[in-house]
């Protein structure tokens, strides 16, 4: 186990120098207990991603995007029912033409359940992978998901590639929701408040103690370990967050898939598989 390099990776879809990938690089050290953040990276543009995907293994990478969409969502709308088709046929649209099949899809739907959800998105709290606006998720599944398929990893809970890299859905809002509820981050710099950065401060307390569900603890350099503090916009310490997503991940049957998970619509890592009735 200790010999897998561990990812976590902030997406976006429009990544630029302004608002890039950002990506925590990181090890597993002891009895896997402990995730060394070793470095961070910023990817400004999409081929810096590709390359990122292509590095050889072995290496298990936590990336935050929805990496399927709900199956009833691919009935209605008569897409492909196999994952590596599916999103190979979404890369292959026009983003215009993509926002017009999932606004009508919307708009189809009642009033107040506009959005199709994947099993996991309820227990999860995560948005759903349909949604193009705050946040626009859908275009990061359309941009990240194919991307994946293209480079032959192993995609958890969808498809087997390479048995030396490995992707695993990620969120990194479930775990720190664990540790806080309250606002630890904005894009917009007028937010990036003294409060929020001393939730970011708690939030990094906790996981260098271990103190969430994973039960991993985080170390590394003070000065690598404070960026996640001073980056107001959250993306660093999202991405770190992700590493140890990874890491659990890594140590877990199936990566921390459930069994019986839909190959359409996936799983993210960490969330307790349903019990009978639907609960978690």
């Amino acid at each position: 186990m200790s010999t897998f390099r561990l990812l976590g990776v902030d997406f976006t879809s429009a990544p630029r120098r302004a608002k890039p990938i950002t990506v925590a690089r990181a090890t597993v050290i002891g009895e896997g207990r402990v995730v060394q953040l070793a470095a961070l990276d910023a990817l400004d543009g999409f081929d810096a991603f590709e390359r990122l995907l292509a590095e050889p293994g072995p290496w298990i990478g936590g990336f935050d995007f929805p990496f399927g969409l709900p199956r009833s969502a691919v009935s209605e709308l008569g897409w492909p029912a196999d994952w590596r088709r599916l999103v190979l046929a979404c890369a292959a649209m026009p983003r215009p033409s993509f926002r017009a099949c999932l606004d009508a899809h919307r708009e189809a739907r009642a009033f107040g359940d506009r959005y199709a959800h994947r099993a996991v998105d309820r227990p999860a709290a995560s948005h759903s992978p349909l949604k193009l606006v705050n946040p626009p998720v859908a275009l990061m599944f359309l941009e990240g998901a194919a991307r994946l398929a293209r480079a032959g990893v192993t995609v958890a809970g969808h498809v087997e590639g390479d048995p030396l890299r490995i992707a695993v859905e990620a969120y990194p809002g479930y775990l720190v929701r664990a540790i806080t509820r309250a606002s630890y981050k904005s894009d917009t710099r007028a937010k990036q408040t003294a409060p929020r950065q001393a939730e970011r401060e708690r939030i990094l307390a906790a996981l260098c103690a271990g103190e969430h569900p994973l039960g991993l603890r985080l170390a590394g350099d003070a000065r690598l370990l404070d960026r996640a503090i001073v980056d107001g916009s959250g993306d660093t310490l999202d991405a770190v967050v992700c590493a140890i997503q990874a890491g659990w991940a890594l140590g877990q049957p199936r990566h921390g898939i459930p069994e019986g998970v839909d190959p359409i619509e996936g799983w993210i890592v960490g969330v307790p598989a349903p019990l009978a009735g639907g609960r978690p």
